[in-house]
C-alpha cells in the first residue's frame, strides 16, 4: 500500500474518483493498493500524463508513475509542481488537495 501521505478518505476519494471514469481500482477501502495503482496508471496513459512512454501498468509507485501523478495534478488547472518524480512535501500536498472530494 502507498498512499502518499493521503488518510483513508482522502484515498477512498481518490479511487471513487478511478472508479466513476471507469478506471476499476479495485474495492474503495481507502488503501491504495496495487489495484489502485494500476488504475491510475491506465487513467495516466490514456490521457497522455504518462509523457512520452506508456506507464507500464503494475500497480508499482516508481518515478514515472510519481511523474504523471504531478503531469495530472498540474493538468487539474490548480498545481504548479515540478515534474521530477519526487513525491516530495509539495506533491503530496497537491495530492491531498486534489482528493478533498469525489
Amino acid at each position: 500500500m502507498n498512499n502518499l501521505g493521503l488518510n483513508a478518505a482522502h484515498a477512498k476519494n481518490w479511487q471513487c474518483y478511478l472508479d466513476y471514469w471507469g478506471y476499476r481500482p479495485g474495492t474503495i477501502d481507502g488503501q491504495l493498493g496495487t489495484d489502485s495503482w494500476k488504475a491510475a496508471q491506465r487513467l495516466f496513459n490514456d490521457y497522455g500524463h504518462s509523457g512520452s512512454h506508456k506507464l507500464v501498468v503494475d500497480g508499482i509507485v516508481g518515478t514515472n508513475t510519481i511523474k504523471a501523478l504531478q503531469r495530472f495534478l498540474n493538468w487539474s488547472g490548480v498545481e504548479h509542481l515540478a515534474v521530477d518524480g519526487v513525491a516530495g512535501p509539495d506533491t503530496r500536498a497537491a495530492f491531498w488537495r486534489a482528493t478533498r472530494a469525489c
